[in-house]
């Protein structure tokens, strides 16, 4: 049995609203640039109708803040960028990831050791 290279859709799930904070602090992008971001870095293929949902989401937390910007030759496209609030949420993010991803990898580590 083969590993799967790409992340559980269910974990992805749960941290894509952060990972699209940190996406944005590297510049405002459009969802398609920020789905590839996010697949660039190892979270696999984010799906449309996964990731709009939660930039919609966030766009009503102000989070996030979008405006239309005109297509070169062809539509316009929606881009996005983060707010101070949305700064702020993701420093807050990035302290509770840490201690949780540190305390799983302990419990994972704890019990392959029993196995």
């Amino acid at each position: 049995m083969g590993v799967d290279p790409e992340p559980e859709a269910g974990w992805v799930r749960a941290v894509l609203e952060m990972a699209v904070l940190a996406a944005l602090t590297e510049g405002d992008q459009h969802g398609y640039a920020l789905a590839q971001r996010l697949a660039g870095q190892g979270l696999g293929k984010v799906r449309g109708g996964v990731l709009y949902p939660v930039l919609n989401r966030m766009e009503i937390d102000a989070v996030v803040e979008s405006s239309w910007h005109a297509g070169q030759g062809g539509p316009g496209r929606k881009v996005y960028a983060i707010t101070a609030s949305g700064r702020h949420r993701l420093s807050g993010q990035r302290v509770a990831w840490g201690r949780f991803a540190d305390s799983l990898t302990r419990y994972l580590e704890q019990t392959a050791e029993a196995t």
